[in-house]
């Protein structure tokens, strides 16, 4: 968590750039993260040049060891003039982001593969553009810059988590990020572990990935390890993660798709500052048919976990589909092909939580039942929890549901939660109220979990969550195959209603008239007044 005033000053920051004409909140992101991009690049050059000072030993810089290679780093041109400052960062700084951009070495040392997460990010620098063009923003820019905690994970994971959080607040061009509560209570769902590799194909801000290193930390830190500041916040270590853990959660873990480039620099940002600097971010439409051809291991079988809430609305051109995903799903719609890309990314019992429309729970074309039949019959699908329709807003009211499924093997129930409340207002202004079920969501799930791991038989289950006008109750396969395969909870959820007792017409009557005699009284009294 920040300090209250670090986020007073990004709020002042924020301020500056709305009035300074910068009204487009991904820009002011944007335009943050190459300042802090620069200046880590400058710290990651100070440390390199500390440990040759200790061993005496050369080492590869970053930046050219003469006078305008020197100007390049952010100690030296921060203190600059505005005009000179923003004639310097255009011409001469951003265009050497550019030069930045290689693939990592699996052989560096460990000093070296932090650098090359800079490097990585580099790749999608190419267009930095300077586009604060109020001198004094620019100033004020650099100056919180440069007071911000960049050397503790933690912090800079927060920075950036709070940064993102403008985009709730604000909107962006129609992309919005998924809530943090909602993807929090997916990652606890599934429950990534630290050897396993992590997908979300429509990456954004890489809020899955960035929160599932998050959990990591939580889970895996001592009590020792739990660090509280002066304010109560706490910071989790993970000091009980193996040095073998902590290599593949840097390095192979985390994978993120996306063919915004802007989408890319974000979520390249906000991993490394979550500590994660060989994130997998890439550049991809993970529905096209281009991707057998640029990551042909990743398109199939390869992924433990998937995490996702890919685009709903949109059809795709079929020609540049994939059609190993076609054959899956013949159909346009991308919250249909989405799931089945899904499918055949996940390695042979990897699992996924997804969200995804209330329409792909019940619609009635051939897609829609091929798709769920498929989900049921030649997979396990385990859960589905049913969302708030306000949980989108202000961008969107519509109704949506987390599936939940692992691939391979067949379905013999489906555990189902109707969740009423998440924690914030169901209107446009979202504020915080204590109604909360997603709690519930994932104790209830862990409940249901432990039954089915113990291989319990279908009546212990029955027993625990048989009752279906309950928030949580299983309904069998089978039940589902002979209503079309429809997941709609609504469908299977049972309503009990409540005996209303009126009292009898006359007596309604009655005190219907004697209520008008009542009322012609006092009209009466008010005529004698005038």
């Amino acid at each position: 968590m920040l300090t209250g005033q670090a986020r007073n000053d990004i709020d002042k920051l924020w301020e500056k750039f709305w009035t300074g004409g910068i009204t487009n909140p991904l820009t002011v992101i944007e335009q943050i993260s190459y300042l802090m991009f620069a200046r880590m690049l400058d710290m990651q050059e100070e440390q390199a040049e500390r440990k040759a000072a200790r061993t005496q030993k050369p080492f590869e810089r970053i930046f050219p060891n003469d006078e305008a290679g020197q100007l390049l780093r952010w100690k030296n041109f921060k203190n600059l003039a505005g005009k000179e400052l923003h004639s310097h960062l255009k011409d001469k700084v951003y265009p050497f982001f550019t030069q930045l951009g290689e693939q990592p070495n699996e052989d560096a040392s460990a000093e070296g593969k932090a650098l090359e997460g800079l490097i990585n990010i580099g790749e999608y620098m190419q267009d930095a553009d300077l586009a604060i063009k109020n001198e004094s923003v620019l100033v004020a820019a650099l100056e919180m810059v440069d007071k911000l905690d960049l050397q503790s994970s933690d912090t800079k994971g927060d920075i950036y988590e709070y940064l993102l959080s403008k985009l709730t607040t604000a909107g962006i061009n129609g992309q919005f990020r998924t809530p943090r509560h909602i993807i929090d209570c997916m990652i606890e769902l599934l429950d990534p572990q630290p050897t396993e590799t992590v997908c979300d194909p429509a990456c954004g801000t890489a809020g899955f990935l960035a929160r599932t290193r998050e959990y990591l930390n939580r889970k895996y830190s001592s009590p020792e390890g739990i660090l509280r500041d002066e304010e109560g916040n706490l910071s989790y270590s993970g000091d009980l993660l193996g040095e073998h853990e902590r290599e593949h959660i840097n390095r192979r873990m985390f994978w993120g798709f996306d063919f915004d480039t802007t989408m890319l620099r974000v979520s390249s940002m906000n991993m490394l500052l979550h500590g994660v600097s060989g994130a997998q971010i890439r550049y991809q439409d993970s529905l096209n048919k281009s991707i057998k051809e640029h990551f042909p291991q990743q398109e199939e079988n390869f992924f433990d976990v998937i995490l996702a809430n890919p685009p709903f609305k949109g059809s795709l051109d079929e020609s540049n589909t994939n059609p190993d995903v076609l054959n899956l799903v013949k159909t346009k719609k991308t919250e249909l092909l989405f799931v089945a890309h899904i499918l055949r990314a996940l390695k042979l019992g990897g699992r996924a939580a997804v969200i995804v429309p209330d329409g792909v729970l019940f619609g009635s074309s051939n897609a829609h039942q091929q798709l769920r039949q498929a989900l049921l019959e030649q997979n396990q699908l385990e859960g589905i929890v049913s969302l708030p329709s306000g949980v989108f807003k202000p961008y969107a009211g519509v109704s949506t549901a987390i599936l939940i499924f692992t691939k391979g093997g067949h379905t013999e129930r489906v555990w189902f939660y109707d969740v009423q409340a998440d924690g914030y207002s169901l209107d446009d202004k979202r504020t915080k109220i204590e109604a909360n079920d997603l709690p519930k969501v994932v104790v209830q799930w862990q409940r249901y979990r432990e039954l089915v791991l113990s291989n319990a038989d279908a009546a212990a289950i029955e027993a625990v969550f048989g009752d279906k006008t309950q928030a949580a109750f299983v309904v069998s396969a089978a039940a589902i195959a002979a209503n079309k395969f429809d997941l709609s909870i609504n469908r299977y959820k049972e309503v009990v209603y409540a005996q209303e007792a009126y009292e009898a017409p006359q007596v309604i009557l009655g005190k219907l008239k004697a209520l008008e005699l009542e009322i012609l009284k006092d009209l009466t009294e008010l005529e004698e007044m005038l």
